[in-house]
Order: structure tokens, then sequence, then C-alpha cells
């Protein structure tokens, strides 16, 4: 009896207390909006979270699995849905990693699947059920596992993405979407969002259209902006613009996940990128856009289009040529001669797409810069490029020549004294030459043969530079045992895509050096945000370069050491970022972040621009 009366008691009790919290909060709507809230934190800011119970297990964004602490499973009415255990986080990494490592073999769909793409399925998984775990992997291993997530496996997982598919991760605005973009983006669930990178996936590194598959881009390199610039994952946005495709096998293919139509192209294609601009940036006023993998004839035109209106930057035109002049800075330093002597260099470029020209728009810009910044120091710094392309030589006898290749055309009284012509191959171009540099941004695997690299014997330089840029591996213009073994020791090479260190014997090394554009954007995109700058300038973007160009010590560079280890990739983007907020503030384009004015920035002094000054080394 007193055990019924014990019951009856707790159920009394029970039912005022509902009734008081129901009366309470019907009495206020907001609160009763929050009645199912629970305040945790995001960085050192509270936030609220509207879930409970599996659904909150089951949101990669909150759910932390078996660390969640028994005061967490009362409030979040968690507990008797985990095994009772608190595991810590570095617990629960441990267990992880002895299944991961024993799973990336398992994992393979027969002997055709690279293990590098078991490795991706694998943390995919992580991902998609607990996102904290997943970018503690990935910031503790970072230089293992940058290449699973971005460059080179990225290209593998965007040409099978429509087979990978399993949850929805981004947004996809496609061209049916069209008059529908402004209410669409509140189908999102984050009230703010930091960084948004999109692709059209027309240009996927080197692989060619994609289409919608070409998201796996997008959030490759969101991942990396977490796990380099610490960006809260809820504040980042992965964007597919699906506007059709033009390859015929995707056209073809009944498992293809997008729109099954001819790409759009001219106003119809712009007025599509421009709704979607108005749209991000009308819910978010604040967000940075990282246009991504548009191929060549859009990139340069939507960049010009909106980057004096917008806050964004296109990383393949803008950020492969930070990463390319830091490198060529570099390999300045690296022939033992200081970096203003970078005008005297003759380069030699393979490729003339949006990044080949993104490249030497900025080289000319850094070289004029060095010889005084004027009509003559322009003219003087063009004169240092000679561009080939599929077709050869680029020169002025060209006809219908690409007008953003145009002022790198050499002169016919130019060519005509050095014995070359117009289109002539790439091996006759470095014979007469004699160039310092070899910058291959052509998407052209092994285009830099045995007879190219034997003809850059004839280089002037003491330690010529061969610089193999593109992705992903396969599309390398060379490998390093082929530039070793070609030319000796006495070279300096750097790749896009990851390659080993080669062995020389005798206790010598050849070092290969990656050079790829996650040293920069993650810290573009933070000291942007940061220093909430109203626009991405050409400044932030050059102090971004020369500051990765000074971050190796002057012993590592006379090793061939030009770019430093991805470990180091965290200290990096807070370097660069530092130097973009400082450039803003001198600039005068800084506006603060949250609390923090232009005028308190300001105050940071300690920020020394003359750091990473490319005229002071």
């Amino acid at each position: 009896m007193s055990n019924f009366s014990n019951q009856i008691r707790a159920s009394s009790a029970l039912i005022k207390r509902l009734k008081h919290h129901h009366h309470h909060r019907s009495s206020n709507p907001l609160l009763l909006m929050q009645s199912r809230s629970y305040t945790t934190n995001e960085c050192h800011r509270p936030a609220i979270v509207q879930k409970r119970s599996l659904d909150i297990l089951h949101d990669p964004w909150f759910n932390k699995g078996t660390a969640f602490s028994m005061t967490e499973r009362d409030r979040l009415d968690l507990r008797g849905l985990l095994p009772p255990n608190v595991m810590t986080p570095e617990q629960q990494i441990e267990r992880y990693m002895v299944d991961l490592k024993r799973l990336e073999v398992q994992a393979r769909d027969g002997p055709s699947d690279p293990n590098a793409l078991a490795k991706w399925r694998i943390l995919n998984r992580l991902h998609d059920r607990n996102e904290v775990m997943y970018y503690k992997v990935l910031i503790n291993n970072i230089e293992e596992y940058a290449p699973i997530v971005y460059t080179p496996t990225v290209g593998l997982v965007c040409q099978n993405y429509s087979g990978l598919f399993r949850r929805p991760r981004g947004m996809y605005f496609s061209a049916e979407d069209r008059g529908e973009m402004m209410s669409m983006v509140y189908n999102w669930p984050a009230d703010q969002v930091d960084m948004i990178v999109v692709t059209d996936g027309s240009r996927i590194l080197g692989l060619g259209d994609l289409g919608v598959q070409g998201i796996g881009i997008a959030i490759g390199k969101l991942d990396l902006y977490v796990a380099a610039a610490g960006i809260n994952p809820q504040r980042v946005l992965p964007v597919m613009i699906d506007v059709g495709t033009n390859n015929e096998k995707l056209l073809e293919d009944p498992l293809y996940l997008g729109l099954q139509e001819n790409r759009l192209d001219g106003d119809e294609y712009v007025a599509v990128i421009d709704e979607f601009m108005e749209a991000v940036f009308t819910r978010w006023p604040n967000v940075i856009v990282q246009f991504e993998d548009f191929q060549s004839k859009w990139a340069f035109k939507l960049l010009q289009r909106y980057r004096n209106t917008y806050r964004m930057f296109n990383d393949d035109v803008q950020g492969t040529a930070g990463v390319a002049i830091a490198g060529l800075l570099g390999a300045v330093r690296a022939q033992g001669r200081p970096m203003i002597d970078f005008p005297k260099q003759k380069i030699v470029v393979a490729g003339a797409g949006s990044a080949g020209i993104g490249v030497l728009n900025t080289a000319r810009k850094t070289m004029a810069r060095m010889l005084g910044n004027n009509e003559h120091a322009f003219d003087s710094a063009q004169r240092q490029f000679w561009v080939v392309d599929a077709k050869g030589l680029i020169t002025e006898d060209r006809e219908n020549i690409d007008p953003d290749a145009l002022p790198f055309a050499r002169k016919v009284n130019e060519i005509n004294r050095q014995e070359l012509w117009e289109g002539a191959s790439l091996v006759e171009v470095v014979q007469k030459v004699k160039p310092d540099v070899l910058l291959g941004l052509s998407a052209v695997g092994g285009l830099f043969s045995k007879e190219v690299l034997e003809a850059l014997k004839g280089s002037t330089s003491t330690r010529p530079a061969i610089f193999a840029m593109s992705n992903p591996t396969n599309n390398a213009e060379c490998t390093p045992e082929e530039a070793y073994s070609s030319l000796g020791e006495n070279i300096i090479f750097a790749s896009g895509s990851p390659f080993k260190d080669v062995d020389l014997g005798n206790d010598r090394i050849g070092h290969c050096n990656q050079g790829n554009n996650m040293y920069l954007f993650p810290g573009i995109g933070l000291g942007t945000l940061l220093s909430g700058s109203r626009i991405i300038t050409d400044g932030m973007l050059q102090a971004a370069a020369e500051c990765l160009a000074a971050y190796m010590t002057e012993e590592e560079v006379l090793k061939g050491v030009i770019f430093p280890s991805i470990s180091s990739i965290r200290d990096i983007t807070k370097e660069v970022a530092a130097a973009v907020v400082k450039e803003a503030i001198e600039e005068d384009v800084a506006e603060g972040y949250r609390g923090m004015d232009a005028r308190e920035l300001r105050k940071f002094s300690q920020i020394q621009r003359s750091k990473f000054s490319i005229f002071n080394q």
C-alpha cells in the first residue's frame, strides 16, 4: 500500500510540474518553441540544441556518441540509448583508428578498388554520423588523410560520386530551380554560414566535366577549412550548381544523379549564377564564397563580374597563382639569390587555362612591383614568360587567340631572334629559351617527357626548377623520379599532388615539394572572415603568397625544400590569415568581425607585415 501511495504522490507531483511548466511556457511563445532545447558550447559561445533522444544521435553536427557525459545524457534524454561506459574523445579515436587500419584493406570492393578510395569510404561514414570525431581524426592525422579528403583521392571520389552517394551533404541548385533560389537558401538549417565553396562541375581538377558529381571537391575543400583554419563545421556549406553536363558518358548513365541535359551557356548560364549569388548573400550577408573548378571560359568572367560586389574569390585562378608565386620565390631563394631577383627569371609555362593565366597575371604583377610598378616594369615583366598550350607557343601570329592569353603572346620579332615560331613545341621552346623555371599547369599527365627534361639541361640557371602542378596525380606533368633521373640532384621539384621524396643514394634526398592550394585558401578565407573585409583584394592575396614564400627558413630552402610539411598546416594558415588581416586593415577594407570593429582590429600591432614582405628577404 505504501508503494502505491508513493507512486500516486510521485504522479501527482509530476502532473503539477507539467501543468506549471505548460502554463509558464504557453504564456511565452518563444519559450514554448525552445521547450526542448539544450544549451551547449559552440567553441566558447553558447548554442541552442533543439533536439533530444535518437534525433541528436542521428545528427552528425551534435552527436558525440559514447563521449556524451552522464549529465548530458540526462538532459538530452540519452540515458539507456548508449552503452553505459562514458568514453573520452581520445579513447574514441583510438578505438576508431584500430578499426580504420583493419578496414582499409577489407573495405575494398575487389582488387580494382584503390586503397585510398576505401579509406575515403570509411572516413565518410564517420563524417555522416559524428562530425566532431571526424574532424579530430582529420586534424590529428592531417598529413595522412589530407590526400584522402582532398587531392588526389577527391578526384576519384568525384568520378564515382553517383555510386558513392549515401547521405546528402551540402546544397544543390539546378537550372530547373530558376526563380526559386531565394526561398531555397532558407532550407539550409544553419542561421549563420561563414564559408561556401561552390562549383558547377565543369572542370574538376584535370578530369574535365563531371557534372553534379563535382560537389565532392567542394566538400573536400571545406573539410580543410575546418581542419586547417578551425572554421566551425556548422558554418560551412558545399554547393553544386547543376546547369547540365556535356559529358556524354554521364548523359547516358541511368545512375547519374544530375540533370541529364547539355550545359546551359551564355546569358542563361550567367542568370543562374547571378540568382544563386543574390540568394546566398541575401540570407548570409557576411558569407565568403570560394569558386572552385569552373571551366576557363567562365572562371575569369565570373571573377570579374562579382569580385568588387561580393566577398568571393576563385581558388583556381587566385589560390593556384598565390601558391605558384610562393614556390617561384622559394626557387629563387633555393638558388642562393635574394627574392628581389625574381624579375630576372625566365619562365616557360605549359598550359593557358584558368590556372595558367591566373599564375601568369600574378607573377607579372609581382615582378612589376619589384621593378617599380610602372608601365615599363609591366612590359619588362611580360617578356619573362613563354606560354605553350595544346597548339604550341603562343605568339601574336595566333589566330583567334584567347583574350586572357593575349598579353603573354610573344612578339614576332622577339621569337625570330630566338629562332622560334608560332606553335613551336614545348621541347623546342625549352631548348631555345633555356629557362630557369619549367611550370606545368596543363592537366596533361606526362607532358614533361624525357626529351623535354633533357632539354632543360641547357638551362642558364645553376639550379633549374620544375613545377609539375596539375592534379590529380595522374595528371602531373612528370614525377619527381623522372625529373631527378633526367637532371640529377641539383634541381628544385614541386608538384600539385603529393609524391614521396626520391632516394638518390649515398644519403642524398631529392625533395618533392607539394605546392598545393591548401597552404593558402584556408588562410585567405580565415583572414577575410576575421577582418570583415568587404571584398578580397589583390593586395590581400599577394600578402598571403608572400607570407607563404617567407615561411621556410634559409637552411631549408637551400636544401631544396620550398614548401612546408602538411603537418604544419594549422600554423601556416594562422600566419597567412594574420597577413591577410593586416593587409585588409592597411587597404581600409576591413570592417571587423562580430563584436570587434575595424578600429579595434588596428590596435593589434603585433601582426607585423614586415615579417612577410618579400622586399625584406
